[in-house]
């Protein structure tokens, strides 16, 4: 397998750019016409870090890569653009491989109107897959940051939590004691081999006056202190008011913890946190109903200077915690 023959595999495969696009894949870099601002996001995923080849599929390292990427735009509020793939490829993945990757990304490319515009490839010690992912507004003011919450905003969540927690547990053998019907169990390895990027909540939420924004990728512990930190207020979440997955606490009790740790203090969910006044709340619900997702209430921001206190059913504080890249 040659570069030059991999690269030229992979772009016979791809669809016709999107209108956006001037010159996409092929050329020393794509040409782009997007009007209006546009939001830029990075992320990647490596081979022993954030999945197991030996249980995921090649298909669902493509989509998860893109997910993940498309996942920040949507907490931004914007509508998907382009996606630049870097592919880091090991001596064990060949050809085919490299394609059935590139397939996944494909698929929800597709799905979600994002333009797979260019890219690189390397060799490399273990797969890892890195995306560059555009987001488009009309204007500066359409998009969300973390740095908005005011005191007295609620503290709402998207969808139901938990459940790629669960499902990794689930993938890596964990929770084999765990009696869940089939269609649960699928839904919970859904959650981690084909997450959804929040894209039509995301601009929901943005149009319906969201003060501040943020993907659930690193647990809520986590990123509700990243709002915490930009805002300069305090998030006090009520974890009796999280809406979980179904089948999340009965892994939760195979693998001996506490489902709300499940829920609070792991991520990946992709689902989205948003500080909202509170007389926006019923709107943005409605919203983001017809973009076919729910919307909970789960706290409020109070004066402070960051932090975040998450309080249990039993009335214990639980620790914030949440995925951090570089621990051991």
């Amino acid at each position: 397998m040659g570069e030059f023959d991999l690269i030229a595999a992979l772009r016979a495969r791809l669809p016709a750019p999107g209108p956006r696009v001037l010159v996409g894949m092929g050329d020393d870099a794509a040409v782009t016409a997007p009007g209006g601002v546009t939001a830029t996001s990075v992320d990647a995923i490596v081979e022993g870090v954030h999945f197991r080849r030996g249980s995921t599929p090649l298909e669902a390292i493509g989509r998860k890569a893109l997910a993940a990427a498309l996942s920040d735009l949507a907490a931004m509020g914007a509508e998907p653009g382009e996606a630049y793939i870097v592919l880091g490829v090991p001596p064990d993945l060949n050809e085919p491989g490299c394609l059935e990757l590139l397939e996944g990304a494909q698929e929800l490319a597709a799905r979600t109107g994002t333009a797979l515009a260019g890219g690189d490839i390397s060799r490399s010690a273990v797969l890892f897959v890195a995306m560059t992912v555009v987001g488009h507004a009309p204007a500066a003011e359409s998009l969300v940051t973390r740095g908005g919450a005011k005191p007295g905003d609620a503290v709402t969540v998207t969808g139901k939590l938990g459940g790629a927690a669960a499902g990794l547990r689930m993938l890596e053998g964990e929770a084999a004691s765990a009696d869940l019907p089939d269609e649960v169990v699928s839904a919970l390895r859904a959650r981690q081999l084909d997450p959804q990027p929040r894209l039509a909540e995301g601009r929901a939420l943005a149009a319906s006056g969201a003060s501040a924004m943020i993907d659930l990728s690193d647990g809520l512990g986590a990123d509700a202190g990243h709002i915490a930190a930009e805002s300069g207020v305090r998030l006090e979440i009520d974890l009796s008011a999280l809406p979980l997955q179904a089948g999340v606490a009965e892994v939760a009790v195979a693998i001996g913890e506490e489902p709300l740790d499940l829920a609070a203090g792991e991520g990946e969910d992709y689902e989205l946190l948003a500080c909202l006044p509170a007389e926006s709340v019923d709107r943005a619900r409605a919203a983001v109903a017809e973009a076919g997702n729910s919307l909970a209430v789960i706290g409020r921001c109070v004066p402070g200077e960051g932090g975040v206190k998450l309080s249990a059913p039993s009335g214990r504080e639980l620790r914030v915690r949440g995925y951090d890249q570089l621990s051991s």
